[in-house]
């Protein structure tokens, strides 16, 4: 039992929550009273209630994550993700319960543009969480892991086919309108999701050309706790030794050693990059 109430377990629990309800109010809000239709089974829902308007389209994701979740577990059996699982049931219980509680007949406003921002943003940024840690609403990501077991298909070429074909469909179903705004909106997820997904693992590379390296590396290793790799250069114009420093750190740790070398050395060279790939100790990639 205590394997499972770990810190690390609770963490992920309360991430896979907080990025479900995320995805489940941008949806249900912004999504469904505006038929934006960007792709995934929220995308199919909304075009099938056109045809179908006995149920809503919360009715239809739930039918229809619970399907692929079947599917899934038929497939993969206990490999199948447990926090997949979890995603998937939580996100179709929210929809219904909003559905069922908080009725949405008309958009919020009369701003579509301005909907559509948070219809894309609020899924963006909780898809981003939950991919951060290996998980996903479901849907059609349980029909890409299939397609990844059995066949050599392009996943990603193939989800993003589809997503372009629902949105295409939003454009039959709801008029030229409503298509012309789900296709932005495909466009401004694909985008947004990326950039959310890299600020996550935002860090930054320094490359430090000094004559006090022991100073700078003092001050990163006990009081950044933080490592750096030191390599001797020359100054091409000058020929003067100089000391090159390696380090990588978070942002928030990157402006105190910035601060600590402009009060401390400040004839200093730092060259200061931004980096989200970033695999080895301290950092992703190693426990």
């Amino acid at each position: 039992m205590k394997k499972y109430l770990s810190k690390e377990n609770m963490k992920e629990f309360l991430l896979v929550t907080a990025g479900t309800l995320l995805v489940a109010i941008g949806v249900y809000f912004f999504k469904f009273p505006n038929n934006f239709s960007t792709g995934g089974v929220s995308g199919i829902s909304i075009v099938l209630t056109k045809f179908f308007p006995h149920f809503s389209a919360s009715n239809f994701v739930t039918f229809l994550n619970m399907f692929l979740l079947v599917i899934g577990f038929l497939v993969f059996g206990k490999g199948f993700g447990a926090k997949t699982a979890y995603s998937t049931i939580l996100m179709s219980a929210a929809l219904e319960l909003l559905d069922n509680f908080i009725p949405m007949s008309q958009p919020l406003t009369d701003q579509p543009l301005m909907e559509l921002i948070f219809a894309v943003g609020l899924p963006a940024v909780g898809s981003a969480i939950l991919f951060n840690i290996e998980a996903s609403t479901g849907g059609t990501d349980i029909v890409a892991m299939i397609l990844k077991k059995y066949t050599s298909m392009n996943i990603g070429r193939a989800l993003i086919v589809s997503d372009l074909v629902i949105t295409l469909l939003a454009w039959v179903a709801y008029g030229p309108r409503v298509g012309l705004f789900s296709i932005l909106g495909l466009v401004v997820k694909s985008t947004m999701l990326d950039s959310v997904l890299e600020s996550f693992h935002m860090c930054k590379y320094f490359t430090i050309i000094t004559k006090n390296p022991d100073l700078i590396c003092d001050y990163i290793i006990h009081e950044l706790n933080r490592s750096a790799t030191r390599m001797q250069g020359q100054g091409a114009f000058a020929h003067e030794d100089e000391t090159v420093v390696l380090t990588v750190m978070s942002r928030h740790q990157a402006i105190l050693l910035r601060r600590f070398i402009h009060k401390n050395d400040p004839k200093t060279f730092m060259m200061i990059t931004n980096t989200s790939e970033i695999i080895g100790k301290g950092f992703r990639g190693t426990n």
